[in-house]
């Protein structure tokens, strides 16, 4: 037998050693979150889990567990006829579910039993997710960020996608997050991941870093939308260097107009936006936002909104949070254009040797 057992710790270094990592839970808990590259083969889906959980509180335990075996031992032969029967002898799979290993130790008997060298995560989901909040908090010590900051509509995000075309290390949290991290930074048609599943986004772009080269990251706040970002990686972004993006105040505008053109073409799902920050400005002042954009006024709104709202509070919390921010290094781009900020990017990795280097010849 060639069954191995791995504790989660280990398994944080070595994850890329397998050629398939499967999450034997339900689709519903694979969606919460779920090891990267993980793919899903339920050995009980989510009404199968049901059933068999009522049947264990309605009926009795040994019934629950008969009922359970079947519908499993049904699901796990599938499983081998649509994914296995083609696969080489020499495959390395990994498997987990939640907890106890029952779930995704009934799949790994049998791909053990058939010749595979099968290795189960001791602990499963659960014991991953605690070692890999601890190596987090690890990782980001050893990381030099490098801080974009710059008020709203600086361009801030198309500038870190700029250095990740030019070969920079770049930790993109809203792409993560899929939120413009402002109470108008939803995103339409997307849902944000759960907590859980952003912090192994997290996780896993930080474990793929060279600690030897800088990493780009944006001011963020300590929450993009509706999730947080981890503890120690805000800490470690508010203690690093800081670089100051500007523009001038008709390229803010017109990038947010460029940026959040949805808005421009659902002019009441934006008004209804506004009415977040009534709060925060005044139901007159919101209101006459409101009737501007429904003239089809949007650029006076985008100013005011900056001048009145994002801009203050950005840079209260700038001199408030990040303490390198007054020494902040300046940089403008020529204009708001993706032409502009690659320019812009490529002076930057330049300046900083920030580019992976080219690997060495094989003679």
């Amino acid at each position: 037998m060639s069954l191995q057992i791995l504790p989660a710790a280990a398994l944080l270094a070595q994850m890329d050693g397998f050629d398939t990592i499967i999450d034997a839970r339900s689709e519903s808990e694979f969606a919460l979150d779920h090891l990267p590259g993980a793919v899903n083969w339920p050995t009980l889906n989510d009404e199968e889990r049901k059933l068999v959980g009522t049947m264990y509180v309605q009926v009795n335990q040994f019934e629950a567990k008969k009922r359970g075996a079947a519908i499993a031992a049904r699901n796990i032969a599938n499983h081998i006829e649509r994914e296995v029967i083609a696969k080489p002898k020499d495959w390395k799979p990994l498997a987990y579910c939640w907890r106890g290993g029952k779930r995704s130790g009934s799949l790994s008997l049998i791909l053990d039993q058939i010749g595979f060298r099968v290795t189960l995560v001791e602990g499963g989901y659960k014991a991953f997710r605690a070692a890999m909040l601890l190596d987090i908090v690890e990782k980001v010590l050893h990381l030099n960020f490098q801080v974009v900051c710059g008020t709203t509509g600086s361009g801030k995000t198309r500038l870190l996608q700029a250095l990740a075309a030019a070969g920079a290390q770049v930790l993109d949290l809203e792409a993560l997050a899929r939120h413009r991290s402002s109470v108008l930074g939803a995103l339409p048609g997307q849902t944000q991941p759960t907590q859980k599943r952003f912090d192994t986004l997290i996780w896993d772009a930080l474990r793929r870093f060279d600690p030897l080269r800088p990493v780009f990251v944006e001011s963020e706040s300590k929450k993009v939308g509706n999730v947080s970002v981890p503890t120690a990686l805000v800490e470690r972004m508010r203690a690093s260097p800081c670089w100051d993006l500007t523009l001038p105040m008709t390229e803010r505008v017109a990038l947010l107009l460029e940026d959040y053109d949805f808005f421009v073409r659902d002019s009441a799902h934006f008004c209804e936006r506004l009415d977040v920050l009534a709060d925060f400005r005044g139901k007159a002042v919101v209101q006459a936002w409101k009737d501007q954009v429904a003239a089809g006024n949007f650029a006076p709104v985008v100013q005011d909104l900056l001048t009145q709202h994002y801009d203050p509070v950005y840079l209260q919390s700038m001199q408030r949070n990040f303490v390198q921010y007054p020494r902040a290094m300046a940089i403008t781009p020529g204009d708001r254009s993706l032409a502009s900020m690659g320019e812009l990017a490529q002076r930057m990795v330049q300046d900083m040797g920030a580019v992976q280097p080219p690997a060495p010849v094989q003679t």
